[in-house]
């Protein structure tokens, strides 16, 4: 029988993973739109965060720890102990800091799936509705409503119906759908026609006062967005245009200080009755801390304006290089405008 192959990317991903969190794992990478688990990938990002690790190793570690061992009981501590404590904490660093970007990347991609969800619900019911108008059952009409432009509400319906068509209960099949995403309102929805179709109401008139209350909702949200847009213009205006104009300001008025302070030095400022010395301040510096600073204000904005207009913060990070670009842009006009105002005095 032939052997697995141990230098195997998937096998090495299986083995990153344990087996007690496979089917979590699945049943997560399914809300996201994915049907198996790439363990191939886990294995490619193992052996890319080791090499990253080994590479900050001999590039900062192993220099410092060669020049302490300076006899064999020092090898055997630095080199020895000290190489695989710093290989074994990067590494788990590495792949801690691997694990939340890729956790992070499949979190947003479910909420963008369940948002598009959202959007287009309404739609699918109308035509659900209608064709139970032209005298279909609820499972008919529910699978000839799949349709390509309806994405990836079709595509979930679609699994539905083959789950019903393998023997599962049409209600027990699109409450386990709903149970998939975060959506109250996906649940509300088919929660209401699976109980009207148990209790045997109009699910016609159910289906279009569902419908009803979805563009309400949704109306009330934009109504609510429209309201704090001042609040939003004006959380964008301190952050994209006040921000970077201070910062450019300091870092003249910084490069103005170190200026006079060189020049009152040389012309025997020990007779004043203030002492003037350079500021220990690099200007370099200064202007690197700078642009960090209006990155992180850039990014941490543009989600507190997502909360303050839809509620959640999932949907501003889509903004976060937009905000940064454009407070990266300002910050360099305004450095370009006050080198201008302030270059009289150099």
């Amino acid at each position: 029988m032939k052997g697995k192959n141990t230098f195997s990317l998937e096998e090495w991903g299986r083995a990153l993973v344990p087996e007690r969190f496979r089917p979590h794992l699945h049943e997560y990478i399914m809300k996201a739109g994915m049907r198996d688990v790439n363990y191939s990938f886990f294995g490619t990002l193992f052996f890319i965060s080791l090499a990253f690790a080994l590479g900050f190793y001999f590039w900062i570690p192993y220099p410092f720890l060669k020049a302490k061992s300076v006899d064999l009981l020092g090898s055997l501590v630095y080199l020895g102990l000290g190489s695989f404590i710093f290989l074994f904490v990067g590494l788990m660093l590495l792949s801690l800091l691997v694990m939340f970007a890729v956790y992070f990347y499949i979190d947003l991609k479910i909420y963008y799936r369940t948002k598009e969800i959202e959007r287009i619900l309404p739609d699918f019911l109308q035509y659900v509705a209608s064709n139970l108008k032209g005298g279909m059952s609820f499972d008919r009409a529910l699978w000839s409503a799949i349709k390509p432009r309806f994405g990836v509400l079709a595509n979930e319906i679609e699994i539905a119906a083959k789950k019903v068509m393998t023997g599962e209960d049409v209600e027990d099949a699109l409450t386990e759908f709903t149970k998939m995403y975060d959506s109250p309102m996906l649940r509300r929805s088919f929660n209401l026609i699976t109980e009207g179709m148990k209790g045997g109401g109009k699910i016609v008139y159910l289906i279009d006062k569902v419908i009803e209350n979805i563009n309400e909702s949704e109306t009330l949200k934009k109504e609510m967005a429209a309201s704090v847009m001042s609040y939003v213009i004006f959380i964008s205006f301190i952050v994209i245009i006040v921000a970077p104009a201070l910062f450019a300001l300091s870092f003249q008025l910084l490069t103005i200080v170190n200026l006079f302070a060189s020049r009152l030095g040389n012309v025997g400022g020990s007779n004043l009755p203030i002492k003037f010395s350079n500021v220990s301040i690099k200007s370099e510096d200064f202007r690197t801390f700078s642009m960090l600073c209006i990155l992180i204000i850039c990014s941490f904005s543009s989600m507190i304006t997502s909360i303050i207009r839809r509620g959640d913060i999932k949907s501003g990070v889509k903004f976060v290089p937009l905000f940064a670009f454009l407070g990266w842009v300002d910050y360099n006009i305004f450095m370009y405008v006050l080198r201008g105002m302030f270059s009289f005095i150099g």
